[in-house]
C-alpha cells in the first residue's frame, strides 16, 4: 500500500484560540468537540486517482488529545466512487501506514462512516466548510506585524504531520451528532488550517 497526497487541511474546535491541543497540554473545556478536514487537491492511493475529494473526521475528544480513546463519525465526499472512498478510508483508518496511520491511532471507536456532500473553500486561511446540513464552520486568519499569516510549527501533536499551521479562528462553528454527544453553535473558537504533503 503507498499513497502521496497534497492537499489542504481545515481544524476547527470548541476550545478557545488557541486550542491547547496543539502543545500538549489538555482541552479548554476538559474535552474537545472538533472536526478535522482533509482536502485532497491531487493525490494517489495504491494508483487510484483521489484528486478533489474531501474526507473529514467529527470527532469526540475526552481528555488529553495525545491518550486517544477519541470517537469519531467518518465523512466521505458524495463524489467519490466507490475505489476513491474504499482507498481514502484505508489510509484515513490507520490501515496503509505513514504519517496518518499515527493520528488514526488516537480514534478508540468510530460511530458511523458516511457518504456526505462536502464543501470546502478554504484558501490562505479563509473560507467554509459544510458538511451536509449539520455541520458549518467559517475561518478566518490571524496575521503578524507584516501581513503574513500567523503559524505554529514543531508542535507536540498535529493532525497534518511536518507541515506548519495557519492560526485562525472561527467566527461560526456549528456541530451537530447525537452518537457523540455533540451540539455547539458557537462563535470565535479555535481554528487551524494548514497544506500538507503526505507519503507512503
Amino acid at each position: 500500500m503507498s499513497y502521496h497526497l497534497e492537499g489542504r487541511l481545515l481544524e476547527v474546535c470548541n476550545c478557545n484560540v488557541l486550542c491547547p491541543c496543539w502543545i500538549g497540554e489538555d482541552p479548554d473545556n476538559g474535552t474537545c468537540d472538533t472536526i478535522v478536514a482533509w482536502r485532497i487537491d491531487k493525490g494517489t492511493i495504491d494508483g487510484v486517482d483521489v484528486g478533489g475529494n474531501t474526507i473529514a473526521a467529527v470527532a469526540h475528544v475526552p481528555g488529553n488529545i495525545l491518550e486517544g480513546n477519541w470517537t469519531a463519525a467518518i465523512f466521505v465526499d458524495d463524489n467519490a466512487s466507490k475505489a476513491q472512498e474504499e482507498a481514502l478510508l484505508k489510509v484515513y483508518t490507520g490501515k496503509a501506514g505513514g504519517p496518518i496511520a499515527d493520528l488514526a491511532a488516537l480514534i478508540g471507536q468510530v460511530v458511523s462512516v458516511e457518504r456526505a456532500p462536502i464543501r470546502f473553500t478554504v484558501n490562505e486561511g479563509k473560507g467554509e466548510l459544510e458538511i451536509g446540513k449539520d455541520y458549518y464552520a467559517e475561518l478566518e486568519p490571524y496575521r503578524g506585524a507584516t501581513g503574513g499569516q500567523t503559524t505554529l510549527s514543531d508542535t507536540v501533536f498535529s493532525t497534518v504531520p511536518g507541515a506548519p499551521v495557519f492560526v485562525g479562528k472561527a467566527p461560526t462553528y456549528r456541530s451537530k451528532n447525537p452518537a457523540l454527544g455533540i451540539d455547539l453553535d458557537i462563535k470565535n473558537h479555535n481554528a487551524l488550517q494548514s497544506t500538507f504533503v503526505f507519503d507512503a
